[in-house]
């Protein structure tokens, strides 16, 4: 028999209702997020999968990263190899044969290693691989370039579901190293049998993001220095004039290549070229001294040197050097880095593969600009053996955010990718 009094039962019911209400929308959201997840395309999972393992400088641990891949290789029921060309390095390639495996194959080549992070200037993790609410995903590597290898394997499960075969043999590389020069992974690979053995025709590799509704390509690189100069002299009191010192000789090396980034600053300007057009000329270090009042026995200044691919690159070290005579005597040059002048891949009638990749873009009505890459890709071992290599990202319309803070990528962006994708690589794969 019910005790309460009338209020006493009110309350209840109140209470009741509002429990009752309460586990409905925990369950209504609940059913929500699970649907939200369900929904989502399973390239773009595999993609946030990909990027929450923070294969991040320094020290980077790659085991994950492999563990993901041989997953990927498995659910496509592809053979995949592992190579370390140096310890703790490893060298993903999976691979799907052709019905002419005779022939020489494409390469989709992509890298494994992120730069590393400010953590305190992003909005979210930057391993969290965040969505919004407009479909951006926020990640170190969702531009450079996590999205491309995600969109190969991704392009190959769309073939393989299909039902379509080709020609020549597709090989997906997987490569570490690469944010910091390469190395110990592409440098030494292209080198040794195991990547003679991929017999490689023609390769694809990163690009960069477009701010407008273009798609950028590259087919070429600019020949990299890191150059450090030093300039002995007469050390002593800093209270005296002395002769010959180190300080003057900086002065007149410095200025040889400051109006040197002068003029190509101006031409740039007056040309309307791009940042791979001309080249860049930057002094990154100045170090030696010991103390304000004590003149130095000598001082060192670095430069970053891009060339671009019009210079005559022995010219330009003659040059250099004559400068280093003119400053005085006990200037000293060496580099730190000296990259050779690599042949641009032909962008022409002349190069079927071109030919190939540039209808493909144009039965799409993809508006296309071609660049030398401003920076340094693995693409320029490739090209150094003599494989012709175009740089692709098919990402437009973007922010370019490579190795910036809150790097994204938009989920509709990356997906459009692997439409792209999908009908440039079955026009390689069947020349």
């Amino acid at each position: 028999m019910c005790t309460c009094t009338g209020e006493n039962k009110i309350g209840v019911l109140l209470e009741s209702t509002a429990a009752a209400i309460a586990e409905f929308l925990k369950i209504k959201r609940r059913k929500m997020s699970s649907s939200k997840d369900g929904d989502e395309n399973e390239a773009v999972t595999n993609f946030r999968e990909y990027l929450r393992i923070p294969t991040v400088h320094p020290d980077v641990d790659y085991s994950k990263c492999v563990e993901f891949l041989l997953r990927q290789a498995q659910s496509l029921n592809l053979p995949s190899n592992i190579y370390y060309m140096a310890p703790g390095k490893p060298i993903v390639v999976i691979t799907w044969l052709g019905q002419k495996p005779e022939l020489p194959s494409i390469l989709l080549n992509s890298h494994t290693d992120v730069v590393p992070v400010y953590s305190e200037f992003w909005t979210h993790d930057p391993f969290s691989a965040h969505k919004d609410k407009n479909g951006n995903i926020y990640a170190r590597g969702a531009q450079d370039m996590k999205c491309v290898g995600i969109q190969y394997i991704e392009t190959i499960r769309k073939y393989l579901k299909d039902k379509l075969v080709f020609d020549r043999t597709i090989h997906m590389l997987f490569v570490p190293d690469e944010e910091t020069g390469g190395h110990l992974g592409m440098k030494l690979f292209v080198g040794s049998p195991e990547f003679a053995s991929l017999n490689v025709g023609f390769a694809l590799d990163e690009g960069l993001a477009s701010n407008d509704d273009s798609f950028s390509i590259y087919y070429g690189e600019r020949t990299l220095w890191h150059l450090q100069i030093k300039c002995t002299g007469t050390p002593g009191h800093g209270s005296l004039l002395h002769e010959n010192t180190a300080g003057e000789k900086l002065h007149y090396v410095i200025n040889k290549f400051m109006n040197w980034r002068e003029h190509e600053k101006l031409r740039m300007k007056s040309c309307k070229l791009g940042p791979g057009d001309i080249t860049s000329i930057n002094l990154t270090m100045v170090n030696g001294g010991c103390q304000i009042n004590v003149v130095p026995p000598d001082l060192t200044v670095s430069f970053d040197v891009r060339l671009s691919i019009a210079v005559d690159v022995m010219t330009i070290e003659e040059t250099v050097r004559k400068w280093c005579e003119e400053a005085g005597e006990g200037v000293t040059l060496e580099f730190i880095a000296k990259s050779p002048y690599i042949q641009p891949t032909i962008i022409g009638p002349e190069n079927p593969w071109w030919v190939t990749f540039k209808n493909e873009c144009d039965k799409m009505n993809l508006k296309t600009k071609t660049y030398i890459f401003p920076g340094a890709t693995d693409s320029r071992y490739i090209r150094e053996i003599g494989i012709p290599a175009l740089g692709f990202s098919p990402i437009n319309n973007t922010p370019i955010l490579l190795h910036d803070h809150d790097d994204f990528l938009n989920e509709k962006t990356f997906l459009d990718g692997i439409d792209i994708y999908y009908n440039i690589i079955k026009s390689l794969a069947s020349i």
